[in-house]
């Protein structure tokens, strides 16, 4: 039944060929992690993990318990196997070190579960990563990522992910335990017919993007979705495509996903899978270099066709 089938092992061994990074520990790692922490979900229904944990993160959100087994699993495996220096995350403030004796070579930022607060309504969460050499600090631009990518908790695991050659999924066997290459070589469509932006904030929205959601409105077979986890979200942009954009507006200035951790992975997936991504003041987010972990950013990502559209809103506005 499985002969001839590429699992993420094998696929980890087969890049660590191709590339001057060996990253197949590291990324081993979030993905026996991603399976711990599926199988929770699976079971939240069931026993007491739903709900807040009583604290609130490095921003000011409540915690939910499920954030805090994943982000406490990312961290102590990430920093006892020797290969990461420093792991960033959504939950904690402030970087966390590996010890002197575990000391590696990469800095892994990640959001340990992307869309909690749809734990409670079995709705797709996920988890992000987006992993650096330390050599340049744990301030980088993300185009330094030496590779990214994301695992979907929805009705079917999927880890996906990308080394600097493409962007390849697996999808979990439960019946093995393993992820198997579902998903080869994904490349956005050039163009799409879906948008993805929480319109109840339109009031906000200023220029160029109201001139844009009213053009596609008009546009002859588009339709809305949206779910408010990005992971979902731009899970479907991927594979269908279409235009994912979290925008400024008048009371967040700066934009509010963070730079670091969640546009960064999700534009580098997005330029290897052949679309395009936008930032603040319609430049590439992954040229920025961030001045602090938490940076928050605009971003407007997806198919190339669908991007460059809103792009000629902007410059046309901008005269």
């Amino acid at each position: 039944m499985y002969n001839n089938v590429i699992t993420l092992t094998d696929h980890l061994l087969n890049e660590r060929k191709k590339s001057n990074h060996d990253l197949t520990i590291v990324l081993h790692q979030i993905e026996n992690v991603s399976k711990i922490i599926a199988s929770h979900i699976k079971a939240s229904g069931l026993v007491d993990i739903l709900g807040k944990a009583g604290r609130t993160n490095s921003f000011g959100e409540e915690v939910q318990k499920l954030d805090d087994l994943a982000n406490n699993l990312l961290i102590d495996t990430l920093l006892t196997g020797g290969q990461v220096h420093t792991v960033v995350s959504e939950e904690n403030k402030e970087p966390v070190l590996a010890s002197k004796a575990n000391d590696g070579s990469y800095n892994v930022f990640f959001d340990p579960l992307d869309g909690s607060s749809n734990i409670d309504t079995n709705c797709p969460i996920g988890t992000i990563f987006g992993i650096y050499h330390k050599k340049d600090g744990i301030l980088q631009p993300g185009k330094n990522q030496v590779a990214a990518g994301y695992v979907i908790y929805g009705s079917s695991v999927m880890f996906v992910y990308s080394a600097g050659n493409g962007v390849n999924g697996f999808t979990l066997d439960p019946a093995i335990g393993n992820f198997l290459l579902s998903h080869p070589n994904i490349q956005i469509p050039a163009d799409g017919d879906t948008y993805s932006i929480n319109e109840a904030y339109e009031h906000k929205f200023e220029g160029e993007l109201l001139s844009y959601l009213q053009a596609l409105k008009q546009k002859k077979g588009t339709s809305l979705r949206y779910v408010g986890s990005m992971v979902a979200d731009m899970h479907r942009t991927l594979i269908k495509g279409g235009i994912f954009i979290h925008p400024i507006n008048a009371t967040r200035p700066n934009g509010k996903l963070r730079l670091t951790i969640e546009v960064n992975p999700f534009a580098y997936l997005t330029e290897q899978a052949g679309g395009k991504v936008l930032g603040k003041d319609n430049k590439n987010p992954l040229s920025i270099i961030p001045e602090h972990i938490h940076d928050r950013s605009p971003i407007i990502i997806g198919s190339k066709k669908m991007v460059d559209e809103y792009q000629s809103f902007y410059n046309h506005l901008s005269k």
